[in-house]
């Protein structure tokens, strides 16, 4: 089972798009993969345009079933990405999804 959500944050988040897969699987257990992407304006500009395509820059990968400090890992990397307040909500959608 895969859940992926996007989050167009605009000026609130470096490149402005943020990319959240959630995955869970017998052999790999619970893992989180965090995406930052540049807002592609070929798309457009506002937040109903398509972002699910943007370019990449910045990804990291979390396996919460045999990392002990996961949550320090994605509030650390996504504060480097945008505010405290996102970074809290992006928290709560994978938490929520990991149960």
């Amino acid at each position: 089972m895969k859940k992926t959500k996007t989050w167009k944050l605009g000026e609130y988040a470096k490149g402005g798009v943020i990319s959240v897969e959630v995955s869970k699987t017998f052999r790999y257990g619970n893992v989180i993969t965090i995406i930052g992407k540049e807002w592609d304006y070929s798309k457009g500009t506002n937040k109903n345009s398509n972002q699910n395509n943007a370019k990449e820059f910045i990804r990291t990968t979390i396996n919460s079933s045999y990392d002990s400090n996961t949550d320090d890992k994605m509030f650390y990397f996504l504060t480097e990405l945008t505010t405290a307040h996102y970074t809290n909500l992006i928290i709560d959608w994978i938490k929520s999804n990991l149960k």
